[in-house]
């Protein structure tokens, strides 16, 4: 596929998997086999669609009125780089914390590779402590 259509593929992605919840674009668009990197923390491994389907649970049942609005994208070869910004209240207790009702405005970078129209490979840093920091889960400490 050319860079042009996985560029497609990926807004896709961030539309209907994170802005409407479509479990079965997971499985459409995700390898089997494929590996996303970073979505749980820096080194953390989500394989297949199964995992990432629970990863994604997890996060609309925190937030599930999330909203992505795709930043930047361009495309090279068989890779995509996107820069995301999402806004989202923190109404649900799927990460496993009770609801703190704070609005939660997160950004990040994903990047994807994609082999004959599916992710194999992902890449994502996002503002995991940021987002905690919001809900009041985390507070920086104070400079000496």
């Amino acid at each position: 596929m050319s860079a042009e259509e996985n560029i497609q593929l990926m807004r896709r992605w961030f539309q209907e998997v994170w802005n409407e919840g479509r479990i079965e674009t997971v499985y459409e668009l995700l390898s089997p086999d494929g590996v996303a990197t970073g979505q749980r923390g820096a080194d953390k491994e989500i394989r297949g669609p199964e995992e990432f389907v629970k990863f994604m649970r997890e996060i609309r049942g925190a937030f599930p009125d999330i909203q992505v609005k795709v930043e930047d994208v361009f495309g090279a070869g068989d890779k995509v780089v996107l820069r995301w910004s999402a806004i989202m209240t923190h109404t649900g207790d799927g990460l496993g914390l009770p609801p703190s009702g704070q609005t939660v405005r997160s950004r990040g970078i994903t990047i994807a590779r994609f082999v004959d129209g599916k992710v194999v490979e992902g890449w994502d840093n996002w503002d995991q402590l940021g987002m905690l920091e919001q809900i009041g889960v985390y507070k920086q400490p104070l400079a000496a």
